[in-house]
């Protein structure tokens, strides 16, 4: 394995977990502190049109293509258990959440878009569906990237064990 691919498995390593980090303070706390502000609807409505904006967007698109690149090149080029565990840190995220974002949290992001705010039926979906659902997919994702994050770096770890290229 090249310096240069290792180098960029380490970022991705780290991009991983700041994915994973941002996931995770939403199923920690930020979707329950919305749930008691009495506002959170709202809010959330606002933080999915903002998110298109920042840095998070920008890495978690990108891990995308870059995990089935990576993916791929493990099984083509690295081969053996560190290649296994590098394909599969990528299959993971793609799957897991990637996958699980465009499947289950966008519909929901776009069900709450379609919503007014403060209007009766928002928070019936906002209770009774946005917040269940959307929370539990979401920790599903974060549970990914930390799994992604744990196979990218192990795998890594596996093949510099021999002599880099």
């Amino acid at each position: 394995m090249s310096l240069l691919i290792l180098f960029l498995m380490q970022i991705a390593i780290l991009a991983y977990a700041l994915v994973g980090g941002v996931f995770l303070a939403f199923s920690d706390f930020i979707m329950r502190s919305l749930a008691l502000s009495g506002a959170g609807a709202g809010t959330m409505q606002v933080i999915n049109r903002e998110v298109f904006r920042w840095v998070f967007m920008g890495l978690f698109l990108g891990l995308a293509p870059l995990s089935l690149v990576m993916a791929l090149y493990a099984l083509l080029t690295v081969g053996g258990s560190g290649g296994l565990l590098i394909a599969m840190a990528g299959l993971v995220y793609l799957v897991g959440v990637f996958g699980v974002t465009v499947l289950r949290n966008v519909p929901l992001n776009n069900a709450l878009a379609d919503l007014t705010e403060g209007a009766p039926e928002t928070e019936r979906f906002w209770t009774a569906t946005y917040l269940p659902r959307w929370t539990f997919w979401n920790s599903v994702r974060a549970g990914a990237c930390t799994i992604s994050a744990a196979l990218l770096l192990l795998g890594v770890w596996a093949t510099v064990q021999t002599p880099l290229a």
